[in-house]
């Protein structure tokens, strides 16, 4: 198998961002973004997904935390995108769900090469810690469209730290699966040849 990695930079007005990403790794990681529950959950989809991740920001927080989660979703979106190449030989679709106490998470993707997002449910707070429970839907949503990924949501609890820990874990095992190579597959998933 080749070498699945890829490093991204993106530097804004607003943000300047490093990642670093195995698609073939262990879990391991080393997040700085700034807001620490966002931290607690990118080290959770690396841990997760079995991808080794790096990502460092450092992001106009004293306005709030919408750029930074944005900035580091679209990077991380594009290290993905770059690290799977042509996508020859990955089983390109998969669907998880992942249960954290009362709450449970969905995902269904496609490494289509077709960037669509659908979300369903609410967060049941505003927000978890230093970070805006809006965003972890705003971060599904950027992944999706800079990684090309059709990708479908769901959550439902109680409580909005398990709703989104839920969704992160189930994203991660849901790329996890839809990245992995099949052994029968030389091509790419698609009759069009191409993803």
């Amino acid at each position: 198998m080749s070498d699945r990695t890829a490093a991204v930079t993106r530097e804004t007005a607003e943000t300047d961002i490093e990642v670093t990403l195995d698609v073939d790794g262990d879990g391991d990681a080393t997040v700085e973004t700034g807001v620490g529950f966002f931290d607690h959950m990118l080290e959770s989809f690396a841990k997760h997904g079995l991808f080794d991740l790096t990502v460092r920001c450092d992001g106009d927080l004293e306005i709030d935390d919408h750029h930074t989660v944005e900035d580091v979703a679209i990077t991380l979106g594009d290290a993905l995108e770059e690290a799977l190449g042509d996508k020859r030989g990955i089983v390109r679709f998969a669907d998880r769900k992942v249960p954290l106490d009362e709450a449970v998470a969905g995902v269904v993707v496609d490494v289509s090469g077709r960037p669509l997002f659908e979300f369903d449910g609410e967060f049941s707070q505003a927000s978890v810690g230093d970070m805006t429970s809006h965003m972890a839907k705003h971060f599904a949503r950027s992944l999706a469209t800079n990684a090309g990924l059709t990708l479908h949501v769901s959550v439902e609890g109680e409580n909005a730290h398990h709703e989104i820990e839920a969704m992160f874990k189930s994203l991660a095992r849901a790329l996890d699966d839809a990245t992995r190579i099949d052994d029968r597959r030389s091509d790419v998933a698609s009759t069009k040849g191409k993803l």
